[in-house]
């Protein structure tokens, strides 16, 4: 194999491994909010980290702040009561050491206000209800070889301008790597 060859396929693993990378770094997001893991929420945002929850909901920077928020009581009642992240699969734009990741997130919880009814070979529930659905944009870096997350906005699926100017962003990111 020549040379230039051997550096075209170099280059396509580091592609397929850095995607694969930022693919589990997003799809711990939801187990470890599930599951109160600060430690982990430390571990994979930069000591100055943003963490903005979009209009109406409180945000934070800096790592130890973000990882605050699943430790709060009222976060820890919600998993209680049957909290689950739901993510949607991400597009990803790399950059080189950095990139941008755009992904759906719902917010789903147990209902328990809901009629319970029954499924066959899935036993009886009261159902689950959606709370909440965002959009994501997740702005990562590449520190001493793994991906950390420097900023993460979350807006609302509300067909506002700025949650669909994010989704576009991440839709042109992606057809300009096809």
């Amino acid at each position: 194999m020549n040379p230039s060859h051997l550096q075209e396929l170099e280059n396509r693993l580091r592609i397929v491994e850095d995607k694969l990378a930022i693919q589990e770094l997003i799809a711990s997001h939801p187990p470890s909010a599930d599951t109160g893991a600060a430690d982990y929420t430390r571990s994979v945002y930069l000591e100055d980290g943003v963490f903005d929850r979009g209009p109406g909901l409180d945000g934070a920077a800096g790592a130890q702040d973000i990882a605050a928020f699943i430790q709060r009581p009222e976060h820890h009642q919600a998993i209680r009561r049957g909290l689950a992240h739901v993510a949607g699969h991400p597009l990803i734009d790399l950059r080189g050491d950095a990139a941008v990741v755009t992904s759906y997130l719902m917010i789903v919880h147990l209902d328990h206000e809901g009629r319970s009814r029954e499924l066959p070979n899935h036993g009886v529930s009261p159902g689950y209800r959606i709370h909440r659905a965002v959009v994501n944009r997740w702005e990562l870096e590449r520190h001493h070889g793994r991906w950390r997350i420097a900023r993460r906005t979350l807006l609302p699926v509300d067909g506002s301008d700025a949650q669909l100017d994010l989704l576009r962003d991440g839709l042109d990111a992606a057809l300009r790597e096809r």
